[in-house]
């Protein structure tokens, strides 16, 4: 049989982030230019039920039973087998390659479960639809992230725009008028676990005041859709701004993330936040098309040890 490789999207919030895990509203669009790709291969010399993963990027090669039970794909692989009704895989080499960052708020645990599920499927002749990829990455998700909201595996998922409220079934976002936004990675790594895990320590030490910030932050989200929704987009650099001062209160920035956001405004961004998790990984900027390249290389200058320029391609919603 003939290799079969799938591949899933990075990330990144526009607005919403840690908010979104207390059930306000976030919005998130796919970002093409970074991804995870999944290939597979039959081993037809190897015992039924083997199951050998490569995957460089994170330097791992193992047989997946040598893994713990605990290991993020011991539990993809059990879920996508049960969800297919599978005793026992045919034996199988997986190689997984990312050009997503880790712990840097691009989505690259989701990407790679979301790979992984489609390569499966579609190996085994069942290929599964966008909405069960997305509930089992979910499942997955937990694993990383202990109370993820779910809107990581679902824009990564459904490589669509969206906005999303936990426990909702999340909305396609129409946007009227593409826009541009720059990535810049901080260079800190930032485990989502752990940043989410202090923001829920804080939350329940003073929940009248955090909850007030998240409200704040829904009421941007809110706004955010609406101006992308009416071909607006310049109008989402103040937004970001005051996103970002609500992520700075909740404690979620770093001085290398703040100065990357002060940077990009100086360099003509339309506006600047963090994106993710936060604790370090990536700032988002909003810029005019012509003026991309320039906040960019504004953004290296200053210590960003990686930018990617993407746009949000208007869309039907």
């Amino acid at each position: 049989m003939p290799a079969i490789t799938a591949r899933a999207p990075g990330k990144v919030i526009l607005f919403g982030e840690h908010a979104v895990i207390y059930g306000r509203p976030a919005i998130a669009v796919p970002v093409t230019q970074i991804q995870a790709k999944a290939t597979l291969l039959g081993a037809p010399f190897a015992l039924a039920g083997q199951v050998w993963i490569y995957a460089p990027d994170v330097n791992l090669q193992s047989d997946l039973y040598q893994l713990p039970e605990s290991h993020s794909f011991r539990i993809l692989f059990q879920l996508i087998m049960q969800e297919l009704n599978i005793s026992r895989l045919p034996a199988l080499r997986l190689r997984i390659n990312s050009s997503i960052p880790v712990a840097a708020g691009l989505g690259s645990g989701a990407a790679v479960s979301v790979a992984v599920l489609r390569a499966i499927s579609s190996f085994v002749g069942h290929p599964l639809n966008d909405e069960r990829v997305c509930a089992l990455a979910y499942q997955v998700e937990k694993v990383y992230h202990g109370t993820p909201s779910g809107i990581d595996n679902t824009v990564i998922a459904y490589a669509r725009p969206i906005y999303f409220v936990k426990g909702q079934p999340f909305e396609l976002l129409r946007v009227s008028q593409p826009f541009t936004l720059v990535i810049a990675d901080s260079g800190v790594k930032s485990p989502t676990l752990a940043a989410v895990g202090g923001v829920r320590t804080r939350w329940q030490t003073d929940p009248a005041a955090f909850d007030s910030l998240f409200d704040q932050a829904a009421a941007i989200a809110r706004e955010a859709r609406l101006m992308i929704e009416k071909g607006l987009p310049d109008q989402l650099g103040p937004l970001m701004d005051e996103n970002h001062k609500i992520l700075q209160q909740i404690g979620v920035s770093c001085p290398e993330l703040d100065h990357l956001v002060a940077s990009a405004r100086q360099a003509g961004a339309l506006g600047a936040k963090l994106s993710g998790a936060g604790q370090g990984g990536n700032i988002i900027a909003l810029t005019n098309q012509d003026k991309a390249v320039d906040v960019a290389r504004a953004l290296e200058q200053t210590g960003a040890t990686r930018t990617i320029i993407t746009s949000v391609a208007s869309s039907n919603g």
